[in-house]
């Protein structure tokens, strides 16, 4: 078993779902936890599961859309920890409204956290990792950056493309730093962000007709990927962006 022992963990939106199962996940195997999201209720919670289960994680409440912000959060890190081996972006929203009702500010908004801030984080802990020698990137992505077929999500689909460019570039340039960039794009994941569309029946029947593996994913679906793609057994890897979504159809 991959062990990630006292390396550095940063995880964005590590409050609740993907993000929360991630971070408990890397602690498990020895990493010291950094976890960010925009609010503490969620966060403290984390932070409190890690250390009941005998790990170490440590709260960073910061909006990643914000250049300030991350600026003063990476530096609260390097000063706690002295350096940061992984960064996985992970914080993200997602409005839910037609094209013709969006909202101008939920469109900003989106394209802020779920790209500019993967962005601002890239571009601020690489400096860092250049400095170090070397690290890893990953951005949580999503089918809905390469698949026709989501409905009402026009900004999120939207921030996911780009995401998906943004990591194949980001690890054209960063390779010559020993630093590796990927993307995991998970598909429909049981979470809190679905919660309200999987009250619905027929929607959970239109999403598993598409699915070979007949059911929806769940957070460690998604962790498992992450931590091959973390660490030294995928040394051969970047600028990949790869599904975890049970072989879904794309349309």
């Amino acid at each position: 078993m991959t062990t990630f022992q006292d390396q550095v963990v940063l995880v964005t939106g590590a409050g609740r779902g993907i993000g929360r199962a991630l971070a408990e996940r890397f602690a498990a195997r020895g990493a010291r936890l950094a976890v960010n999201d925009i609010t503490p209720g969620g966060l403290d919670e984390t932070v409190a599961g890690i250390a009941a289960s005998g790990f170490t994680a440590k709260a960073f409440v910061a909006d990643v859309a914000s250049r300030m912000a991350v600026h003063a959060m990476i530096e609260e890190i390097r000063e706690e920890y002295g350096r940061i081996d992984v960064l996985i972006n992970n914080a993200g929203v997602e409005p839910h409204a037609s094209l013709l009702e969006l909202d101008e500010w939920d469109w900003d908004r989106t394209l802020a956290v779920n790209l500019k801030g993967a962005f601002l984080l890239t571009q601020s802990v690489g400096r860092l990792m250049v400095e170090q020698g070397g690290g890893v990137i990953l951005n949580i992505a999503s089918i809905a950056g390469r698949a026709h077929g989501l409905k009402d999500r026009a900004a999120y689909i939207a921030s996911k493309t780009g995401l998906i460019g943004f990591t194949r570039e980001a690890a054209r340039e960063l390779a010559a730093y020993n630093i590796r960039v990927n993307a995991v794009c998970p598909g429909v994941i049981e979470t809190e962000m679905t919660a309200a569309l999987r009250q619905d029946p027929a929607v959970v029947a239109r999403w598993l007709e598409d699915i070979p593996l007949h059911r929806l994913g769940s957070p460690a679906d998604v962790v498992g990927l992450a931590l091959f793609l973390c660490s030294p057994e995928a040394a051969y890897l970047t600028g990949q962006a790869i599904n975890v979504d049970g072989g879904k159809v794309m349309s």
